[in-house]
């Protein structure tokens, strides 16, 4: 997973369109077109991974924009890799993904309320569980990042590395979809924290926000918003962060 640091496109569908919430609060989103047609996009820009949400399934806690993740799925095909989340709460949900051509999941709410899940499904399916901790107020929350858990980010990711996760996907919510730039100090707590890829998201404006994640150890980097309204492209991005 991310043999080298990746900027990942998000596409996150709700209602069937690509939408960014600002902050992550519910009904904030700008939408931006078609999920296939977007998906398709950041793949000639040269993704190599696409980082999928159903924002309704997250919110819900049922997938409701199956439908339109499977044919972003099927029209990008094998070689590029894909991580979904929202609204996996199951093995078997995330197994039915995995089966059907998911390359990683994305485990939040089921992790927090079943850390047993992680362990079940990364036995069967090795580094195919991205485990999501999303921080507000330094506070991971869960169920569309509208409840507190008590737990911190750091300590978190340590219990769901030793519990066979892939990866942590790190999310400042307090930052997310807003382009006001990046705040290093947390994900670096989480990359020190574990011996797992790291993959940060929130807050990117700037192509130094890119380089920052990268310095601060992170493997990847999710951008969806600053791609969206044209911050900067996935090629200077890339450009930016080549070894």
């Amino acid at each position: 997973m991310f043999p080298a640091f990746e900027v990942v496109p998000a596409v996150d569908v709700q209602d069937g369109r690509v939408v960014q919430l600002v902050g992550g609060e519910r009904d904030t989103g700008k939408t931006y077109g078609d999920p296939v047609e977007a998906a398709g996009r950041w793949v000639e820009a040269g993704a190599r991974t696409l980082h999928l949400v159903d924002l309704d399934g997250a919110f819900e806690g049922e997938r409701e924009n199956a439908d339109a993740i499977a044919s972003v799925v099927g029209s990008v095909g094998p070689d590029i890799d894909t991580q979904l989340g929202g609204g996996i709460r199951t093995v078997e949900d995330a197994t039915d993904l995995l089966d059907a051509g998911v390359d990683r999941v994305i485990l939040g709410t089921a992790a927090v309320e079943n850390p047993d899940i992680v362990a079940e499904i990364s036995d069967a399916y090795p580094e195919s569980v991205l485990v999501s901790l999303d921080a507000k107020d330094g506070e991971v929350v869960v169920s569309g990042w509208t409840e507190g858990t008590g737990l911190d980010p750091a300590e978190a990711a340590k219990r769901y590395a030793d519990l066979g996760a892939g990866g942590i996907l790190f999310t400042d919510v307090d930052v997310e979809g807003q382009l006001v730039g990046v705040r290093t100090d947390e994900v670096e707590r989480v990359v020190e924290a574990v011996d797992i890829p790291v993959v940060a998201s929130g807050g990117v404006a700037t192509l130094d926000d890119v380089r920052a994640l990268k310095e601060a150890g992170a493997s990847a980097v999710v951008v969806g918003t600053a791609l969206y309204e044209g911050k900067f492209t996935l090629e200077a991005a890339r450009d930016a962060v080549k070894e």
